[in-house]
């Protein structure tokens, strides 16, 4: 089995990285809070990782990491986006509705990401219990990537095999751009 890192990152309203949030199964979280969020700082916690899984990843997550950092991640490591692999268990929505239907809870319940842009703002107003509110979604969004992926991988070893199925179980045929 290969390393793996969950990614996902909170913006500002106006479009800039505030946090970059990694989680490393078992038990390695890193979040990387603007100003810090810079390519040397992503990579130096991805160091190791060959396969980076999120949740739109692909159509946000990634494409903002490029705009703003100048890294192609997916040229660079595996890439696995929840979002598709849930939808070929019929399970559509964003992270938080997915959750709910698997069962999975946070403590952050209710904050969606528009609430954490507007944290991250009051936060710059010298708020500071509203960076630890955004570091505690960013932390369970990264770390419930997980949970959802193991529930799937779960989903696909008690399912007969369907065409598509297997292609999101964990560490298999996750695409990488050239």
């Amino acid at each position: 089995m290969f390393e793996r890192a969950f990614l996902d990152i909170e913006t500002s309203y106006g479009g800039e990285i505030t946090i970059v949030g990694i989680f490393r199964p078992p038990d390695f979280l890193i979040q990387i809070v603007h100003p810090e969020v810079c390519l040397a700082s992503m990579l130096e916690a991805l160091d190791g990782a060959e396969e980076i899984i999120t949740y739109w990843g692909h159509r946000f997550d990634l494409p903002v990491i490029h705009r703003c950092l100048g890294v192609n991640l997916r040229g660079q490591f595996r890439s696995k986006d929840l979002a598709d692999c849930c939808h070929r268990h019929r399970l559509y929505g964003g992270l938080k509705a997915v959750e709910k239907v698997l069962g999975i809870g946070r403590q952050s319940e209710g904050i969606t990401g528009l609430d954490a842009m507007r944290l991250w703002e009051e936060w710059l107003r010298g708020d500071g219990s509203s960076l630890k509110a955004l570091l505690k979604y960013n932390e369970e969004d990264v770390v419930n990537l997980y949970l959802i992926e193991k529930e799937l991988d779960r989903f696909d070893a008690e399912a007969p095999k369907r065409d598509g199925a297997d292609e999101c179980a964990s560490g298999e045929h996750a695409s990488k751009e050239i």
